[in-house]
């Protein structure tokens, strides 16, 4: 029986397409998905037309963008949270079963193999469905806070803790990533944590999972202002000690700029499909002397790579989603669609017909 994908045939076209069956390799599993989490920021940009992979390649040996695209349509490989149960395996490594995250797209089952996936065993007790974050969205935000680590200490590191312990922490964004990025900081002993989001339904999630916010909106008080005003360490220094950006728009990384004291960085984690006007660079970027440091999930900090991988990270992910699971579910994720319902759900999103936070397909 073949596989159903859920693939972007072209631009604002999304539909369901058959993949040929093909048997379970030698050492690998058969994974039948459970779920399967919406990244609409990154998605739609897909459906849009806009991702830049669309329009020109990345050339690893250079580190350089100007090759030929690397990615045309149709994009077949839509997603990368998804939890699975293990059928047919033939490998003693994950049983007939086991329920894992991994990262292979919107489909209802995959040929899986150790060697060659990330498989993350989802622990007892944890609501499969939570298991969207473990492979990938909640490695990326535990990578802000390593990188936040890092800025501070060097090779040094020795815990997630060291990036914001004691520390006055701003979140730039109230989408997903910007508020497990707040409850990890929350988690590892920032002194305070503020996330800050022009859209009201977003900042009342963030106060339902109980951390402090400020409206960025345009009938809203100047938040860097605001911040500023309530947090002072010492006369002409004032601001955040760390800055969290998590929402793909220039303007929200000029205001992360804004935000910090002097000397401060910027952790990035956002995701950028446009060009970056708004980034004043010849105000507070230069007379604060700021940093903006990329915390982009191909890599850790220099230096970290033999003693932090993504394995931590997502271990680092279930400790969060053990203590706050419950919470999580009941705030973060909005919507739960049958898999035959997500072209749809996907149209709907991109024309701003729907707004949700984080949309699950189940299967």
């Amino acid at each position: 029986m073949p596989d159903r994908n859920l693939i972007v045939s072209g631009p604002g076209r999304v539909e369901i397409a058959e993949v040929p069956a093909e048997p379970v390799p030698d050492g690998g599993f058969r994974a039948r998905t459970l779920f399967s989490g919406v990244s609409a920021g990154t998605e739609l940009t897909f459906l849009k037309g806009t991702n830049p992979a669309l329009h020109t390649g990345f050339d690893a040996g250079l580190g350089l963008f100007g090759a030929p695209p690397e990615q045309a349509y149709p994009v077949t490989r839509l997603g990368y949270m998804e939890v699975a149960e293990v059928e047919q395996s033939r490998t003693a490594a994950f049983p007939d079963g086991t329920v894992v995250a991994m990262t292979y797209g919107h489909r209802t089952g995959y040929n899986g193999h150790p060697l060659r996936d990330r498989v993350v065993p989802l622990p007892a007790g944890l609501d499969p469905i939570l298991g969207v974050y473990v492979a990938h969205m909640g490695p990326i935000c535990a990578n802000g806070l390593l990188h936040a680590a890092a800025d501070r200490y060097g090779p040094a590191v020795r815990s997630l803790s060291d990036g914001v312990l004691g520390a006055r922490v701003a979140v730039v964004g109230a989408g997903v990533v910007g508020l497990l990025t707040a409850l990890l900081a929350r988690a590892h002993g920032a002194a305070s944590v503020v996330v800050l989001d022009p859209t009201a339904q977003r900042l009342k999630i963030a106060e339902a999972l109980g951390l402090d916010t400020l409206d960025t909106g345009p009938d809203a008080p100047d938040a860097a202002v605001t911040l500023k005003t309530r947090w002072r360490h010492a006369d002409g220094d004032r601001g955040a000690d760390v800055v969290f950006q998590c929402r793909g728009q220039a303007a929200a990384l000029h205001l992360g700029l804004r935000l910090l004291r002097p000397q401060g960085t910027v952790i990035d984690l956002a995701f950028y499909p446009g060009g970056a006007d708004e980034v004043r660079l010849g105000e507070e970027f230069h007379h604060n002397g700021l940093g903006v440091r990329c915390a982009q999930i191909g890599r850790v900090p220099r230096g970290l790579a033999h003693s932090w991988d993504r394995e931590r990270l997502s271990a680092a992910t279930v400790d969060l989603l053990r203590a706050e699971g419950e919470t999580i579910r009941k705030h973060m994720i909005t919507a739960v669609v049958p898999f035959d319902e997500a072209p749809a759900l996907l149209h709907d999103l991109a024309e701003r017909r729907r707004q949700e936070l984080q949309a699950v397909i189940s299967f």
